[in-house]
């Protein structure tokens, strides 16, 4: 598993591995943010023993130190404010199970994070990336289809790998997503979209490209097997640099992308939501930032007085 990242003698393995069973199964959660989960609160209970407790031993005291480690270790606001995240979601998960009476979260708040817009391409580079793709074999078919599903459906990385074949609708150019915590949507993904995924399929089934009894939609060139989240991105940095654009973008910036330019062309905010498949309306809030600062941009550019 991909919890046991050190020897099971130096922490916590009962607590941590339940812990992380719970999120990968009950929550869905991806194996980027398990891993980065994991790291965190191996890095909590080594602090924790070097003072010579254990997780359920913990004290306010003890949390109020880690957190002091962290604020002058250098570490982005960012990255800190997910360290507590892990933590003080152990702690919840703890108290709930009945492991632990008092919460030693409980009465600290999360540190304010940078605000830090999420990164998005601009139109013209999307258009620049898919028309990249000219040759006609299968792999180039895929690569294309993928990233016309990420930005045509705005979905997460973990959702792409998880199709399957039956979740194509293509008379409707929509998908079937499993997102976060079990929750399906149906995605609309656009003619662009699923006439790829469509090109994709038949050169796919004519070359034999994928393996017995897999049911997966994007598949690998070396097995036939389902693709990873890590192949994901690999694909995208080596189809940035075939475009000429910056290879050090994430699959993320596609969904950010795909949000931004809805709100953009008049989209309003609670439709972006429910096609995010966010919860909240509050984390969908982030891109009017971006759409606003746009129009600040094109002001700024345009306005004789500006």
């Amino acid at each position: 598993m991909i919890y046991n990242m050190v020897d099971r003698q130096q922490r916590e393995p009962e607590y941590i591995d339940e812990f992380l069973h719970r999120l990968r199964v009950e929550r869905q959660y991806s194996p980027h943010t398990l891993r980065s989960y994991a790291s965190d609160l191996v890095a909590f209970d080594g602090f924790l023993r070097d003072r010579r407790k254990r997780l359920e031993k913990a004290t306010v005291r003890d949390v109020r130190s880690f957190l002091a480690i962290l604020r002058t270790s250098g570490l982005a606001r960012s990255t800190i404010a997910r360290k507590v995240s892990a933590v003080r979601s152990l702690y919840k998960f703890l108290q709930r199970e009945g492991h632990i009476e008092k919460n030693p979260m409980a009465s600290l708040k999360s540190p304010r994070q940078d605000d830090q817009l999420p990164k998005f391409f601009t139109q013209s580079e999307i258009e620049t990336l898919m028309s990249s793709f000219r040759a006609a074999d299968w792999m180039q078919a895929r690569d294309r289809a993928m990233l016309e599903v990420l930005y045509g459906g705005g979905l997460r990385v973990s959702e792409l790998v998880h199709l399957a074949d039956g979740d194509l609708e293509p008379g409707a150019a929509v998908v079937v997503v499993g997102g976060k915590g079990k929750k399906e949507r149906l995605a609309p993904v656009g003619s662009y979209a699923m006439e790829a995924v469509e090109k994709y399929v038949q050169l796919r089934d004519a070359n034999r490209r994928r393996a017995d009894g897999e049911t997966a939609l994007f598949v690998n060139a070396r097995d036939g097997k389902r693709l990873t989240d890590r192949s994901v991105r690999r694909i995208l940095r080596k189809s940035l640099l075939q475009a000429g654009l910056d290879p050090a973008r994430s699959p993320h910036d596609l969904r950010h992308s795909f949000a931004t330019h809805l709100l953009q062309n008049g989209a309003d905010l609670r439709t972006v939501q429910e096609l995010l498949g966010h919860r909240n309306l509050s984390t969908t809030q982030i891109y009017t930032h971006l759409t606003t600062k746009n129009l600040k941009d094109i002001y700024d550019r345009a306005h004789p007085r500006a």
